[in-house]
Order: structure tokens, then sequence, then C-alpha cells
């Protein structure tokens, strides 16, 4: 009989699917690497066991403890599925731009939640690196995970979602497209791409409000390149360690409002269900028309599922409240 032993066992092997509509005017074949199939429906289910499974094996996750993050929803619910299945607890922080959908999904699987303000310095005590690296030191028997810093979520990434996409595109690959947040699924799949076929061009998906395009083409970390943005986990005010630059050829930046019509589209064009990063990722592509050739094979990877996004870019209210639909 062919049945996983546990949830945990169904991580990965995610499908390749073809874009077709949304995509018409670009002369090559765009394929989307489809991370809402795993059991948490997102990309971060890969990292989040990876991390869990790095920090037993060197002790610094003990039996029965606490694990202590700051995330934007996703990674939260990796770490809490394997959390039940390995029997630890879980507290997760969240800043309070991200959707009402994100902080119910974690609840309903048993994590304890702390909302803070978006609109503070990182290094403010209430924002929400601050606030989770506190509660990392104050809890008795934790583990701060880290996923900015962390090398297992490169890792993961190195290990199973780049020789993923290299096996099912049969080495024909070349570009990869991404949404860049913490920087580990663009470090960790480019770099096994490239040491494939170092002719593989990797792309990063910005958002206005981020530092990563600027720093990236100046070396400067500019602040006055921060501000609030809409778009949900991809951008940073921060430089994650995990994001190698020298994997990257380029980034492109997109609107918020670009985002979350292309996140609609998707939804309506393609019959993709898909959360925020998905339309960034979308547009992004469109923006990058003129680096694609006829005989390319274009893999973008979506991130997480429309679920998480039902109150915001799937609600019409909503998204006339922002100018963003007549």
């Amino acid at each position: 009989m062919d049945y996983a032993k546990n949830i945990l066992e169904t991580i990965g092997n995610t499908p390749l699917v073809k874009l077709n509509k949304l995509t018409a005017e670009l002369p090559c074949l765009v394929l989307s690497k489809y991370e809402t199939f795993n059991p948490g429906n997102s990309v971060k289910d890969r990292m989040a066991l990876q991390m869990i499974e790095d920090a037993e094996a060197d002790g610094r996750l003990k039996p029965g403890g606490t694990i202590i993050e700051g995330t934007s929803g996703n990674t939260g619910m990796g770490l809490a599925l394997a959390a039940i299945i390995k029997g630890y607890k879980c507290i997760f922080v969240m800043a309070d731009k991200q959707s009402k959908e994100k902080v119910d999904i974690l609840k309903a699987v048993g994590a304890e939640v702390v909302v803070c303000p978006t609109a503070v310095e990182p290094d403010d005590p209430r924002s929400y690196y601050s606030v989770s690296k506190r509660l990392g030191e104050e809890t008795p028997n934790s583990w701060y995970v880290n996923q900015y810093d962390n090398p297992s979520n490169a890792k993961a990434h190195y290990k199973s979602t780049g020789p993923e996409i290299w096996k099912q595109t049969e080495g024909k690959i070349t570009h990869f497209v991404v949404g860049v947040g913490t920087g580990g699924t663009i470090s960790g799949v480019g770099k096994y791409l490239k040491e494939q076929n170092p002719d593989v061009k990797v792309w990063g998906i910005d958002t206005y409000g981020s530092v990563f395009k600027k720093y990236h083409e100046t070396g400067v970390f500019d602040e006055n390149e921060i501000y609030p943005y809409v778009t949900e986990g991809i951008g940073e005010d921060i430089l994650p360690k995990n994001v190698d630059f020298s994997i990257i050829d380029g980034f492109t930046k997109v609107t918020d409002k670009d985002a979350c019509v292309y996140t609609q589209l998707l939804a309506k064009e393609e019959g993709m269900f898909l959360g925020n990063s998905a339309g960034a990722a979308v547009k992004g592509l469109l923006q990058l028309k003129d680096h694609f050739k006829k005989d390319d094979v274009v893999v973008v990877l979506f991130h997480d599922h429309g679920s998480r996004y039902v109150g915001k870019m799937f609600n019409d209210d909503w998204m006339r409240e922002k100018g963003y639909i007549e």
C-alpha cells in the first residue's frame, strides 16, 4: 500500500504547471513551481522541516521545547505542522499588516500568536524581529528559529526545490524567477541550478518599500528606500544572511497595486488561486519580457495559497478602498 506515515512525508515533489493566458505576450515557455501542493499550502513547509531537523540534530531544540519565530504566516504554518507531529509548542510573532486569515490559521493548528506593529524600525523593541528575539531569550526550553539568518532555510531549497526543478525541466531551465523575502528560496534554488548550468539566470521579485534591488545594484543599504507596503511575504527592511546576492542576476520591483491586481487575474484567467506574492511574480515576469527568447524555459515559483488573502486581494471592497480597482 502506498501511503505517507505522517503529514510531513507529503512535503515536496510539487508539480510544474504551465502558464497560458497571462504570459501570452512572452516568447518563451513559462512554468510555475506550484508550491501550494505542500501540506501547509506553501513553499515554507520545506525549510520549516529542515530547520527543525537540523536544530534537533545539534541540540538547539530539545524534547518538549517551544519553537519561537517571527513570521508573515507561512513559515509559522510549516513549523506548526512539524511541531504537532514531533511534540513541540509554538509561539509566533507577526506584524499587524498580515492578513487576519494568517493569524486565524496559525491558531487553528494550535500555535500562540503575538501581533506587533508594522510601522516601526526593525530594532524598535516593539518590532516583530525584536519581540520574537526577546521571547526566545525569556522562554524556558525554547528555540528561536530566525529564518532570516538560519542557513538551514537555503539548504532546504538547495536539497529539494532546486533538484526537483532541474529534473522536471530535464535540465532545460534557462531562467528562475521568484519573490525574495528571507532569501532562502532564491539562494538555495539559484545555487543548485547554477552549479548544474552556470548560464541559468536567477531573477528576484522585489517590492517598492524594500531595500533589495538598490542594494544589489549599488551595494548601498539605503534607508530612504524603506517605507510600509501592502505586498506580503516579499521585500525586506533588513538584509537577511540567507540572501546570497552573488547568485542573483537582477531584481525587478512590482507595485502593491500590480501585485494585487495580478493575484486576482491568476485566479480568474489561469484558475490558480494563489497568494499575493504570486501576483507580484507574474507582473515581474512581464516586466522582464526583453530578457526572454523563443526557446527559453522560465520557471517562476508560486509561494502560497489564496485562502490566506480572502479578506484582502480577493475582496473587492478592500481593493476599492486601496484604489486598486474602480
